[in-house]
């Protein structure tokens, strides 16, 4: 018997200054059988980091065809790609080749050889960009987890504090690509 998803009900207040955007989120999320917490968490921080109106959780492990997240346009045309990790270059090709925007969120402790084998190949890619996480991050976000989760999010400075009614986490992303 297939194991099914654990469902999360998330309800997110925003309040990102750097971007001058400032909502609430009411979220359902699909926890994949093989996804642990803390990734299913950095799934939640991500959404934050990009957030707008028509970006949306995707299937996920479900589908090798889609990112974590996405965004589309009223048409269909996907407007930007989240992905999770460490993907390999064929996947950010066809990431790039589809979306007007690519996102790229690593957050394990493999990034720097997986991003010093990579990054001279991605030059090209002039709508690519590669955000890392610091590897404390990941451990910390499980804390938030629970079935119904009532999160606040603050982006200010390139700083990002997540906060649940008991515990917090404050993380600087750092941006790999397009070197600044």
């Amino acid at each position: 018997m297939a194991l099914k998803a654990t469902i999360r009900k998330l309800d997110l207040q925003i309040s990102d200054i750097d971007r001058n955007y400032y909502q609430d989120h009411s979220l359902t999320l699909a926890q994949h059988p093989s996804e642990t917490d803390e990734r299913m968490m950095l799934r939640v921080l991500s959404f934050a980091m990009f957030a707008d109106p028509a970006l949306s959780f995707t299937k996920g492990l479900s589908s090798q065809d889609e990112p974590d997240l996405w965004s589309k346009s009223l048409s269909g045309e996907i407007e930007l790609w989240i992905d999770l990790g460490c993907p390999d270059e064929s996947r950010i090709k066809k990431a790039c080749g589809v979306a007007k925007k690519v996102v790229i969120v690593t957050y394990s402790g493999n990034t720097p050889v997986w991003w010093n084998k990579i990054k001279a190949n991605l030059k090209r890619f002039k709508n690519l960009t590669v955000v890392n996480l610091q590897d404390k991050t990941e451990g910390q976000l499980s804390d938030l987890v629970s079935r119904a989760m009532d999160l606040n999010c603050t982006i200010q400075d390139g700083q990002v504090w997540l906060n649940s009614a008991t515990d917090s986490l404050l993380t600087t992303p750092e941006t790999l690509f397009p070197e600044e």
